[in-house]
C-alpha cells in the first residue's frame, strides 16, 4: 500500500468520490435483469415447501420417497452446473441481453412440466430444466448488471442479484405456506415471463457492443443507461478479440482472478447454506418445530433483510471488508450451528428399533418432548447463521465474479466459476442428510453424533477468513478496467 494510492487511503466507510449516473434507466435495466435471479431464487426455494406437500398430499404416482425427495431438492443444482457452462458459451456469442432472454424458456418450460407432472420422472425433469435456467441466469445477470452499472453504484446494483435471489426464496416459502405444490409451480412462471417482457426494451451492454465493433450503438446504450458518458472508460483496444486460450492461464491477469473466483464460489457453498435453504421445512419438521412453514418464512425474512443491508453499504464499506466481517462472523456461525446441533441432541433419547429412514430424521433416536422456547433455539440459531452469511458471503462472490475478469476471457472464466458453485451445491445438498445423519452417527465420539456436519461447515468458514485476508482485493469505486489492471500489476 502506498500513501499516494487513493483507493487505499480513503476511509472504508466514506462514500465513493465518483458521482452516480444522472440517468435512472440503469436502475430499471438492473431490475429487469435481476428478475432472472428472482426466478432462480424461487426455483431454489421451491423444493422446501414442495417436498412436504408432495410427500403428504400428492397422488401415489407422484408421492416422493426419501431418495426421490433428496433428488428433487438436489437435481436443480446439476442442471444449474450445466447451465453455467452453457451460459459461459452464450455470454460471448449471443451477448448478455439475448442470453437473459433465452434463459426464460427453460424456466417457464420447467415449471410447466412440474405443473403437468403425472409421475416422479416428470417432476425431476422439470426441476432439471429450471436448474439449467438457474445456471444461465446466475452467470449472465451479474455480468450484465456489472457492465451497465456506473462505478459509483456498481456494488449496490451488483448486490441486487443476491437480494433478488433471497427474495425469490422467501416468495417460495411464503407462497408455499398457502399454495400446494402444483399451484406453486404455476406461480414460478410469473417472474421469468415478466423478465422476458422487460428485457425486450433494455439495451445490450456497451462493453459487449464494443466487442462487436458497434461503437455508435455502444455509446447510445451508455447514454440510455447513464444519461451521459461521464465516468466511462473503454476496454483496452484489441483485448476483446483475443478469445480464451490455455496459454492465457500463464498471465497473472487471468489465473489470479480465476483462482479467486473459483475459491470464493467453493467457500460459499461449503458453508452449507443451500442445504439449509433447500430443506428448511424438512429440517424444522425433523426438529419437531410446531409450524415448520412459519419457521422457514422467518429465516427467509432474515436473509432478505441482511442482504438488503449489505447492498446499501456495499459501495461504502467495500467488498473486502464485508467479506472479512461476514467470514469473521463464522464465530457467530460456529455458535449458531453448535446451538442448532445442541437442539437436536436435546431432542434425542434412547435408540429406536425402527428400520425406516425418514428424510433428515435420525434413525437411532426417538424424539422427546421439548419446551416451546427450546424449539425456537432451532430458528434462532438458523437465523444467526443466515444473517452472517447474507452480509457478505451471499452477495459478494457473485459480484466479484462479474468484476474481476478481463473482457476477453469473461465468458469462459465466469462459466468455470458458476460450474464450481453449482457442482459444490449439488454435493452439499445431495449428501446433506447422509453427512448429517448416516455418516456422522457412525462416528464413535458421542459429541460429534448430532452436529458433526455443522462443525464441518464452521471449519470452512474459518478457512474463508484466511483466504479473504490473504488474496481478495478491493474493487469498490474502481472501473472494471482498473480492476483488471490491478491483477496485471499495472
Amino acid at each position: 500500500m502506498s500513501p499516494e494510492d487513493p483507493q487505499e487511503t480513503q476511509p472504508l466507510l466514506r462514500p465513493p468520490e465518483a458521482r452516480a449516473p444522472r440517468g435512472r434507466r440503469v436502475f430499471l435495466a438492473t431490475f429487469a435483469a435481476a428478475l432472472g435471479p428472482l426466478s432462480f431464487g424461487f426455483a431454489l426455494g421451491y423444493s422446501s415447501p414442495a417436498i412436504p406437500s408432495l410427500r403428504r398430499t400428492a397422488p401415489p404416482a407422484l408421492r416422493l420417497g426419501d431418495s426421490a425427495a433428496s433428488w428433487f431438492g438436489a437435481i436443480v443444482t446439476l442442471g444449474a452446473a450445466a447451465g453455467g457452462v452453457l451460459g459461459g458459451w452464450l455470454l460471448d456469442r449471443a451477448g448478455r441481453k439475448l442470453s437473459l432472454l433465452l434463459c426464460t424458456v427453460p424456466f417457464v418450460t420447467g415449471f410447466a412440466v412440474i405443473t403437468a407432472a403425472w409421475d416422479v420422472w416428470m417432476l425431476l425433469g422439470g426441476r432439471l430444466l429450471t436448474g439449467l435456467a438457474c445456471g444461465v441466469a446466475s452467470l449472465v445477470a451479474p455480468v450484465y448488471i456489472s457492465e451497465i452499472a456506473h462505478p459509483a453504484v456498481r456494488g449496490l446494483l451488483g448486490s441486487c442479484v443476491q437480494l433478488m435471489v433471497v427474495t425469490g426464496i422467501l416468495l417460495a416459502y411464503a407462497a408455499g405456506w398457502v399454495l400446494e405444490w402444483r399451484w406453486l409451480a404455476v406461480l414460478g412462471c410469473v417472474p421469468p415471463t415478466l423478465m422476458l417482457l422487460l428485457m425486450c426494451f433494455m439495451p445490450e451492454t456497451p462493453r459487449f457492443l464494443l466487442t462487436q465493433h458497434q461503437y455508435q450503438e455502444a455509446m447510445a446504450a451508455l447514454r440510455f443507461l447513464w444519461g451521459s458518458e461521464e465516468g466511462w472508460e473503454e476496454p483496452p483496444v484489441g483485448a476483446e478479440h483475443q478469445g480464451f486460450r490455455l496459454a492465457l492461464l500463464r498471465r497473472p491477469g487471468v489465473y489470479k482472478p480465476l483462482v479467486i473466483g473459483i475459491s470464493l464460489m467453493a467457500f460459499q457453498q461449503l458453508s452449507g447454506v443451500n442445504a439449509i435453504m433447500f430443506y428448511a421445512n424438512s429440517i424444522f419438521e425433523a426438529a419437531k418445530f410446531e409450524d415448520s412453514s412459519l419457521a422457514s418464512v422467518t429465516v427467509g425474512i432474515i436473509q432478505v433483510l441482511f442482504t438488503a443491508v449489505a447492498a446499501l453499504i456495499m459501495d461504502r464499506a467495500g467488498r473486502r471488508l464485508l467479506l472479512a466481517l461476514s467470514a469473521s462472523d463464522c464465530v457467530i456461525m460456529v455458535f449458531s450451528m453448535s446451538a442448532f446441533g445442541t437442539y437436536f441432541k436435546l431432542t434425542q433419547s434412547v435408540p429406536s428399533n425402527s428400520s425406516h429412514v425418514g428424510l433428515l430424521a435420525p434413525i437411532w433416536a426417538e424424539t422427546v418432548d421439548v419446551h416451546v422456547g427450546l424449539a425456537w433455539l432451532a430458528v434462532g440459531s438458523m437465523c444467526l447463521f443466515i444473517a452472517g452469511f447474507a452480509v457478505g458471503w451471499g452477495p459478494i462472490p457473485w459480484l466479484l465474479m462479474s468484476e474481476i475478469f478481463p473482457l476477453h476471457v469473461k465468458g469462459v472464466a465466469t462459466g468455470i466459476c458458476v460450474l464450481t458453485n453449482w457442482f459444490m451445491a449439488f454435493l452439499v445438498t445431495k449428501e446433506f442428510s447422509s453427512i448429517m445423519w448416516n455418516r456422522v452417527r457412525l462416528m464413535a465420539e458421542e459429541l460429534l453424533r448430532p452436529y458433526g456436519a455443522f462443525w464441518l461447515t464452521a471449519a470452512f468458514c474459518i478457512l474463508s477468513v484466511l483466504f479473504t485476508l490473504a488474496f481478495v482485493p478491493e474493487t469498490k469505486g474502481r472501473t472494471l478496467e482498473q480492476v483488471t489492471a490491478h491483477f496485471e500489476g499495472r
